[in-house]
């Protein structure tokens, strides 16, 4: 895994997220708004999403193409039966950095499965402390505590470093900001936040959703003071910050502030087996029919690179009013 074969435009496939379930237990801000996923919803049938073994081989050719970090998400991957099954083949493919990212609802019991089958890593989602405040966001039927007994789960189990994801909306969670800064500050866990972005076919573009990065560091540098860190590599989304007592850092991922579209790495293979290059994509490219009509995995690598190196979508630099009515994919299906 030493090359590069994709990096034709700068912009080498270094990261692959996959999707292993359209599935949730609650419905947030971003994949799962209430008017798109009510009690009445249908979700994919069970053959319509790619097998444990179909998941693998997809991802020992993009491991050949140069993926060195492959995530698992949803939906919300945990409600996937025996998924320490999928990590456990993942973990045999080679040295990745394979982790995963959750609402942490059943992280308390799946935590140390996961880590004895070859999971590095968590990224939690949470976006508040406040009961009321989180239910508000994701209309969760679960409260905090929850998430923070299987962050709790997760540390003990070794799958490590944590990091929690706070995304943050104008109006319903920004005094939230300076609270979680406070109470992960010490942990060595890394508190990234995340603008608000119109993902989802229910997202419209309003600025005013939005809490500004710099807003953000701001806030959270009056009471803890910080300083910026250097980037680790090229493609990192999160601007990071330390502060300056050593207690740790944050992240601040600015996607609609300061989009980063020239430097992304990072494809999306969704729970029915589809390869998006973009967040934001208005449609994908199906790899399932490849796999199921008995492709080669040279004809797949051939399909995989030729959607990469052709690429052109950069929605975060073009995003305004006049793309806020283009059809989006919800992140339940290609992840976050």
């Amino acid at each position: 895994m030493g090359t590069d074969p994709l990096d034709t435009l700068g912009r080498p496939l270094h990261d692959l997220r996959i999707s292993v379930t359209d599935r949730c237990n609650f419905r947030c801000v971003y994949c799962m708004p209430k008017e798109v996923f009510g009690k009445d919803f249908q979700f994919l049938p069970r053959a319509e999403i790619l097998t444990f073994e179909e998941i693998e081989r997809l991802a020992q050719i993009f491991v050949s193409l140069g993926v060195r970090k492959i995530r698992l998400t949803g939906g919300e991957p945990l409600v996937r039966r025996n998924l320490e099954v999928l990590v456990e083949k993942l973990a045999k493919i080679g040295d990745l950095d394979l982790t995963l990212t959750t609402n942490g609802s059943l992280l308390s019991q799946k935590a140390r499965p996961l880590a004895e089958a070859g999971l590095r890593r968590v990224t939690v989602s949470l976006d508040s402390l406040d009961d009321a405040t989180f239910k508000r966001m994701n209309d969760a039927d679960f409260p905090v505590a929850k998430v923070l007994a299987g962050i709790e789960a997760a540390h003990a189990a070794g799958l490590a470093p944590i990091k929690i994801n706070m995304v943050t909306k104008r109006g319903v969670n920004e005094t939230s900001i300076v609270p979680m800064a406070r109470y992960f500050k010490g942990t060595g866990m890394t508190l990234r936040f995340i603008e608000f972005m119109d993902v989802g076919s229910t997202n419209g573009w309003r600025l005013d959703d939005v809490v500004p990065a710099r807003e953000i560091v701001a806030m959270i540098d009056r009471e803890m003071p910080l300083e910026p860190v250097q980037a680790g590599y090229r493609g990192e989304v999160a601007a990071r910050y330390r502060y300056k007592d050593g207690g740790g850092e944050i992240g601040v991922i600015s996607s609609v502030t300061q989009p980063f579209c020239a430097d992304c790495t990072r494809a999306r293979l969704s729970a029915d087996g589809a390869l998006y290059t973009c967040l934001f994509a208005t449609q994908g490219h199906d790899l399932r029919a490849l796999l199921r009509r008995g492709a080669s995995d040279e004809e797949i690598s051939s399909a995989i690179a030729a959607v990469w190196t052709e690429r052109t979508d950069r929605y975060s630099d073009q995003r305004s009013e006049q793309t806020a009515g283009l059809h989006k994919i919800e992140m339940s299906f290609i992840g976050g």
